[in-house]
């Protein structure tokens, strides 16, 4: 078989209605396989104003506004009706890829079983996670069981990072994992699009040192975690400013919690990599990605990095060398510690510049094209082995 035979299905809860990393890895996949003469369909929920166009065919399932405080902005896909299965059988897909283990995809699995299809699903956050977040951290043994039950009846899984990998593997989620990691565009982030008059016109001298956090903001990106470091380098008197990038639902939680803090709101494009090339220190403290875009992307920007030695970040970072990796913990632990690994940056300069530097460097090895061709070699593999099999 050849990539042009393929015929993929792939279910994602969110496509294209609201912007986010993972997404924004699956349009780029899509567009990939497109150009490669595979053929693609995507189911997924859809609305009337998206933040960004679907790359790809694109098929509205059963959806609602997600139950959860904090979380309206997302839609969780309830099942297959019969209009998605007719849709399914027409198109005669002869692979399914599944982004996210929600009820649709869990249709979809039982689907794709029923017909011979083989699976392969990738994992873009650590779901078991989020409970904590919502005051329901009981609730992350049964989460995790029932991912165990979803990743263990799919073919093969692909994960962003060889971490993430060595966290699935040991939750027994499947044997058999293999990398899809992520590329940064570097025609938007980089160095060179640094700009001093933006940062002027937000309020920060040349010589002040902005502490930079990027993404949605809601509580699972460790915004607690951010605001209590903050405190704590005001505790000691450490020189520097904040610069927030990004918009969501906890926004007025975070505003209130860094009193003085600069919130440039939602970027996109060349605009984003301006912002974020304009900081000077990037500060990731989210346990919850397997790999963290925003992280390579502030590499490639040329900050040095201080992050949670979690999934995602522990594969990215190079500690002592591109920034800091501060194990996780309680916050009255951790913040403190994430405080004591940004310090050194927001008062050395030279330090701040030569980590910056080898993050930039770094960066330079992630290519798109190569990094999606290897989810069409598993793709392929996943055939051959069902062939001969069957």
């Amino acid at each position: 078989m050849n990539v042009t035979d393929l015929r993929i299905a792939l279910f994602s809860g969110n496509y294209n209605y609201t912007r986010d990393g993972a997404n924004q890895a699956l349009n780029r996949l899509a567009d990939y396989l497109l150009r490669q003469g595979a053929a693609l369909r995507v189911y997924s929920p859809v609305v009337a104003e998206p933040d960004f166009p679907a790359t790809g065919d694109l098929v509205d399932v059963p959806n609602v506004r997600m139950p959860v405080k904090g979380r309206g902005e997302y839609r969780l896909p309830l099942w297959i009706d019969d209009r998605v299965r007719d849709d399914l059988a027409k198109y005669a897909p002869n692979m399914l890829h599944l982004a996210s283990p929600d009820p649709v995809a869990h249709g979809a699995l039982k689907w794709a079983r029923q017909h011979d299809i083989p699976v392969l699903a990738s994992v873009h956050t650590r779901f078991e996670t989020y409970p904590r977040y919502y005051g329901l951290g009981f609730l992350e043994p049964a989460v995790e069981a029932i991912l165990r039950r979803f990743y263990g009846r799919c073919d093969a899984l692909v994960a962003p990072s060889q971490s993430q990998i060595a966290e699935l593997k040991a939750q027994r989620m499947h044997d058999d994992i293999s990398i899809w990691s992520r590329g940064v565009d570097r025609t938007v982030f980089d160095p060179s699009k640094r700009d001093l008059e933006w940062r002027r016109a937000q309020g920060l001298a040349d010589d002040d040192v902005a502490i930079v956090f990027l993404g949605r903001l809601v509580m699972e990106k460790g915004l607690d975690v951010f605001a209590e470091t903050i405190v704590q380098l005001r505790k000691r008197q450490v020189p520097h400013k904040v610069l927030v990038i990004g918009d969501g639902p906890a926004r007025g939680w975070f505003e209130k919690a860094l009193p003085g803090g600069i919130f440039a709101g939602f970027k996109t494009g060349k605009d984003l990599g301006m912002a974020l090339a304009s900081g000077d220190i990037f500060f990731n403290p989210s346990i919850t990605e397997t790999f963290g875009n925003v992280t390579l992307e502030a590499m490639a920007c040329g900050l040095p990095v201080v992050a949670a030695g979690a999934t995602g970040a522990a594969s990215l970072v190079a500690d002592g060398e591109t920034g800091r990796l501060v194990p996780p913990g309680k916050p009255d632990v951790f913040a403190p510690a994430c405080a004591e690994a940004l310090a050194p940056y927001c008062t050395d300069d030279a330090l701040r510049l030569q980590h910056g530097a080898n993050g930039e460097k770094a960066a330079r090895a992630y290519s798109w094209d190569a990094i999606n061709q290897a989810v069409v070699e598993t793709y392929l593999r996943l055939h051959e082995e069902r062939a001969a099999a069957g």
